[in-house]
């Protein structure tokens, strides 16, 4: 008996140590072991907040260049484009002109009368100048005006028949052209001297 009441007295709480203690009347409340706290991080230092500034600062950069570089290709790619379509809308209104001198020549080959057909060309001529009036083509009228080496190209001079035509055109070889009140060809013309 003696034997017995010594193996019971070792589980009795005297004799357990003080951490067994601890974990016994953990396990009988239920709680579990904490973890052990970490120590919050210490502060990023100074240094450590200018190179993360500086590494910021270089991928904006980044970035800005990456970005404006994108909208230099495009705007060179969307100028190409509009100068080989820059002439199209002209071209598609000039296209029924094209139909009526096509019309024009088949009625020529069949035509007896020339009255027909030389109103027929003079009708596709107006026709052809109202739509070039309407982009904004304009004829520059030379005959009587005063030569002007910003709008006249002089072939030649000829002796003025009357002394007010001195110095004026007496005569267009070629007519001069306005594009929206800009020189696009010169009037050749002959002055009289």
């Amino acid at each position: 008996m003696l034997k017995k009441k010594k193996k019971e007295n070792t589980d009795t709480p005297e004799n357990i140590n003080v951490t067994d203690k601890e974990n016994i009347i953990d396990e009988q409340l239920g709680h579990e072991e904490q973890p052990e706290l970490t120590a919050p991080a210490a502060a990023p230092s100074a240094e450590e907040k200018l190179q993360e500034e500086l590494a910021q600062a270089n991928d904006k950069y980044l970035r800005l260049y990456a970005e404006f570089d994108n909208f230099r290709r495009r705007t060179i790619k969307e100028r190409a484009e509009a100068r080989e379509t820059e002439g199209k809308e002209l071209l598609v209104a000039l296209l029924p002109v094209l139909d009526d001198f096509e019309r024009a020549q088949r009625s020529m080959e069949k035509a007896v009368d020339v009255a027909p057909v030389k109103e027929g060309v003079t009708l596709i001529q107006n026709k052809l100048k109202n739509i070039l009036g309407q982009k904004g083509l304009k004829e520059m009228e030379s005959i009587g005006a005063p030569f002007d080496a910003d709008l006249h190209e002089a072939i030649t001079n000829i002796p003025a028949p009357t002394n007010d035509l001195k110095g004026k055109v007496i005569d267009e070889m070629e007519k001069g052209y306005y594009l929206k009140d800009r020189v696009i060809r010169f009037a050749k013309v002959v002055v009289g001297a």
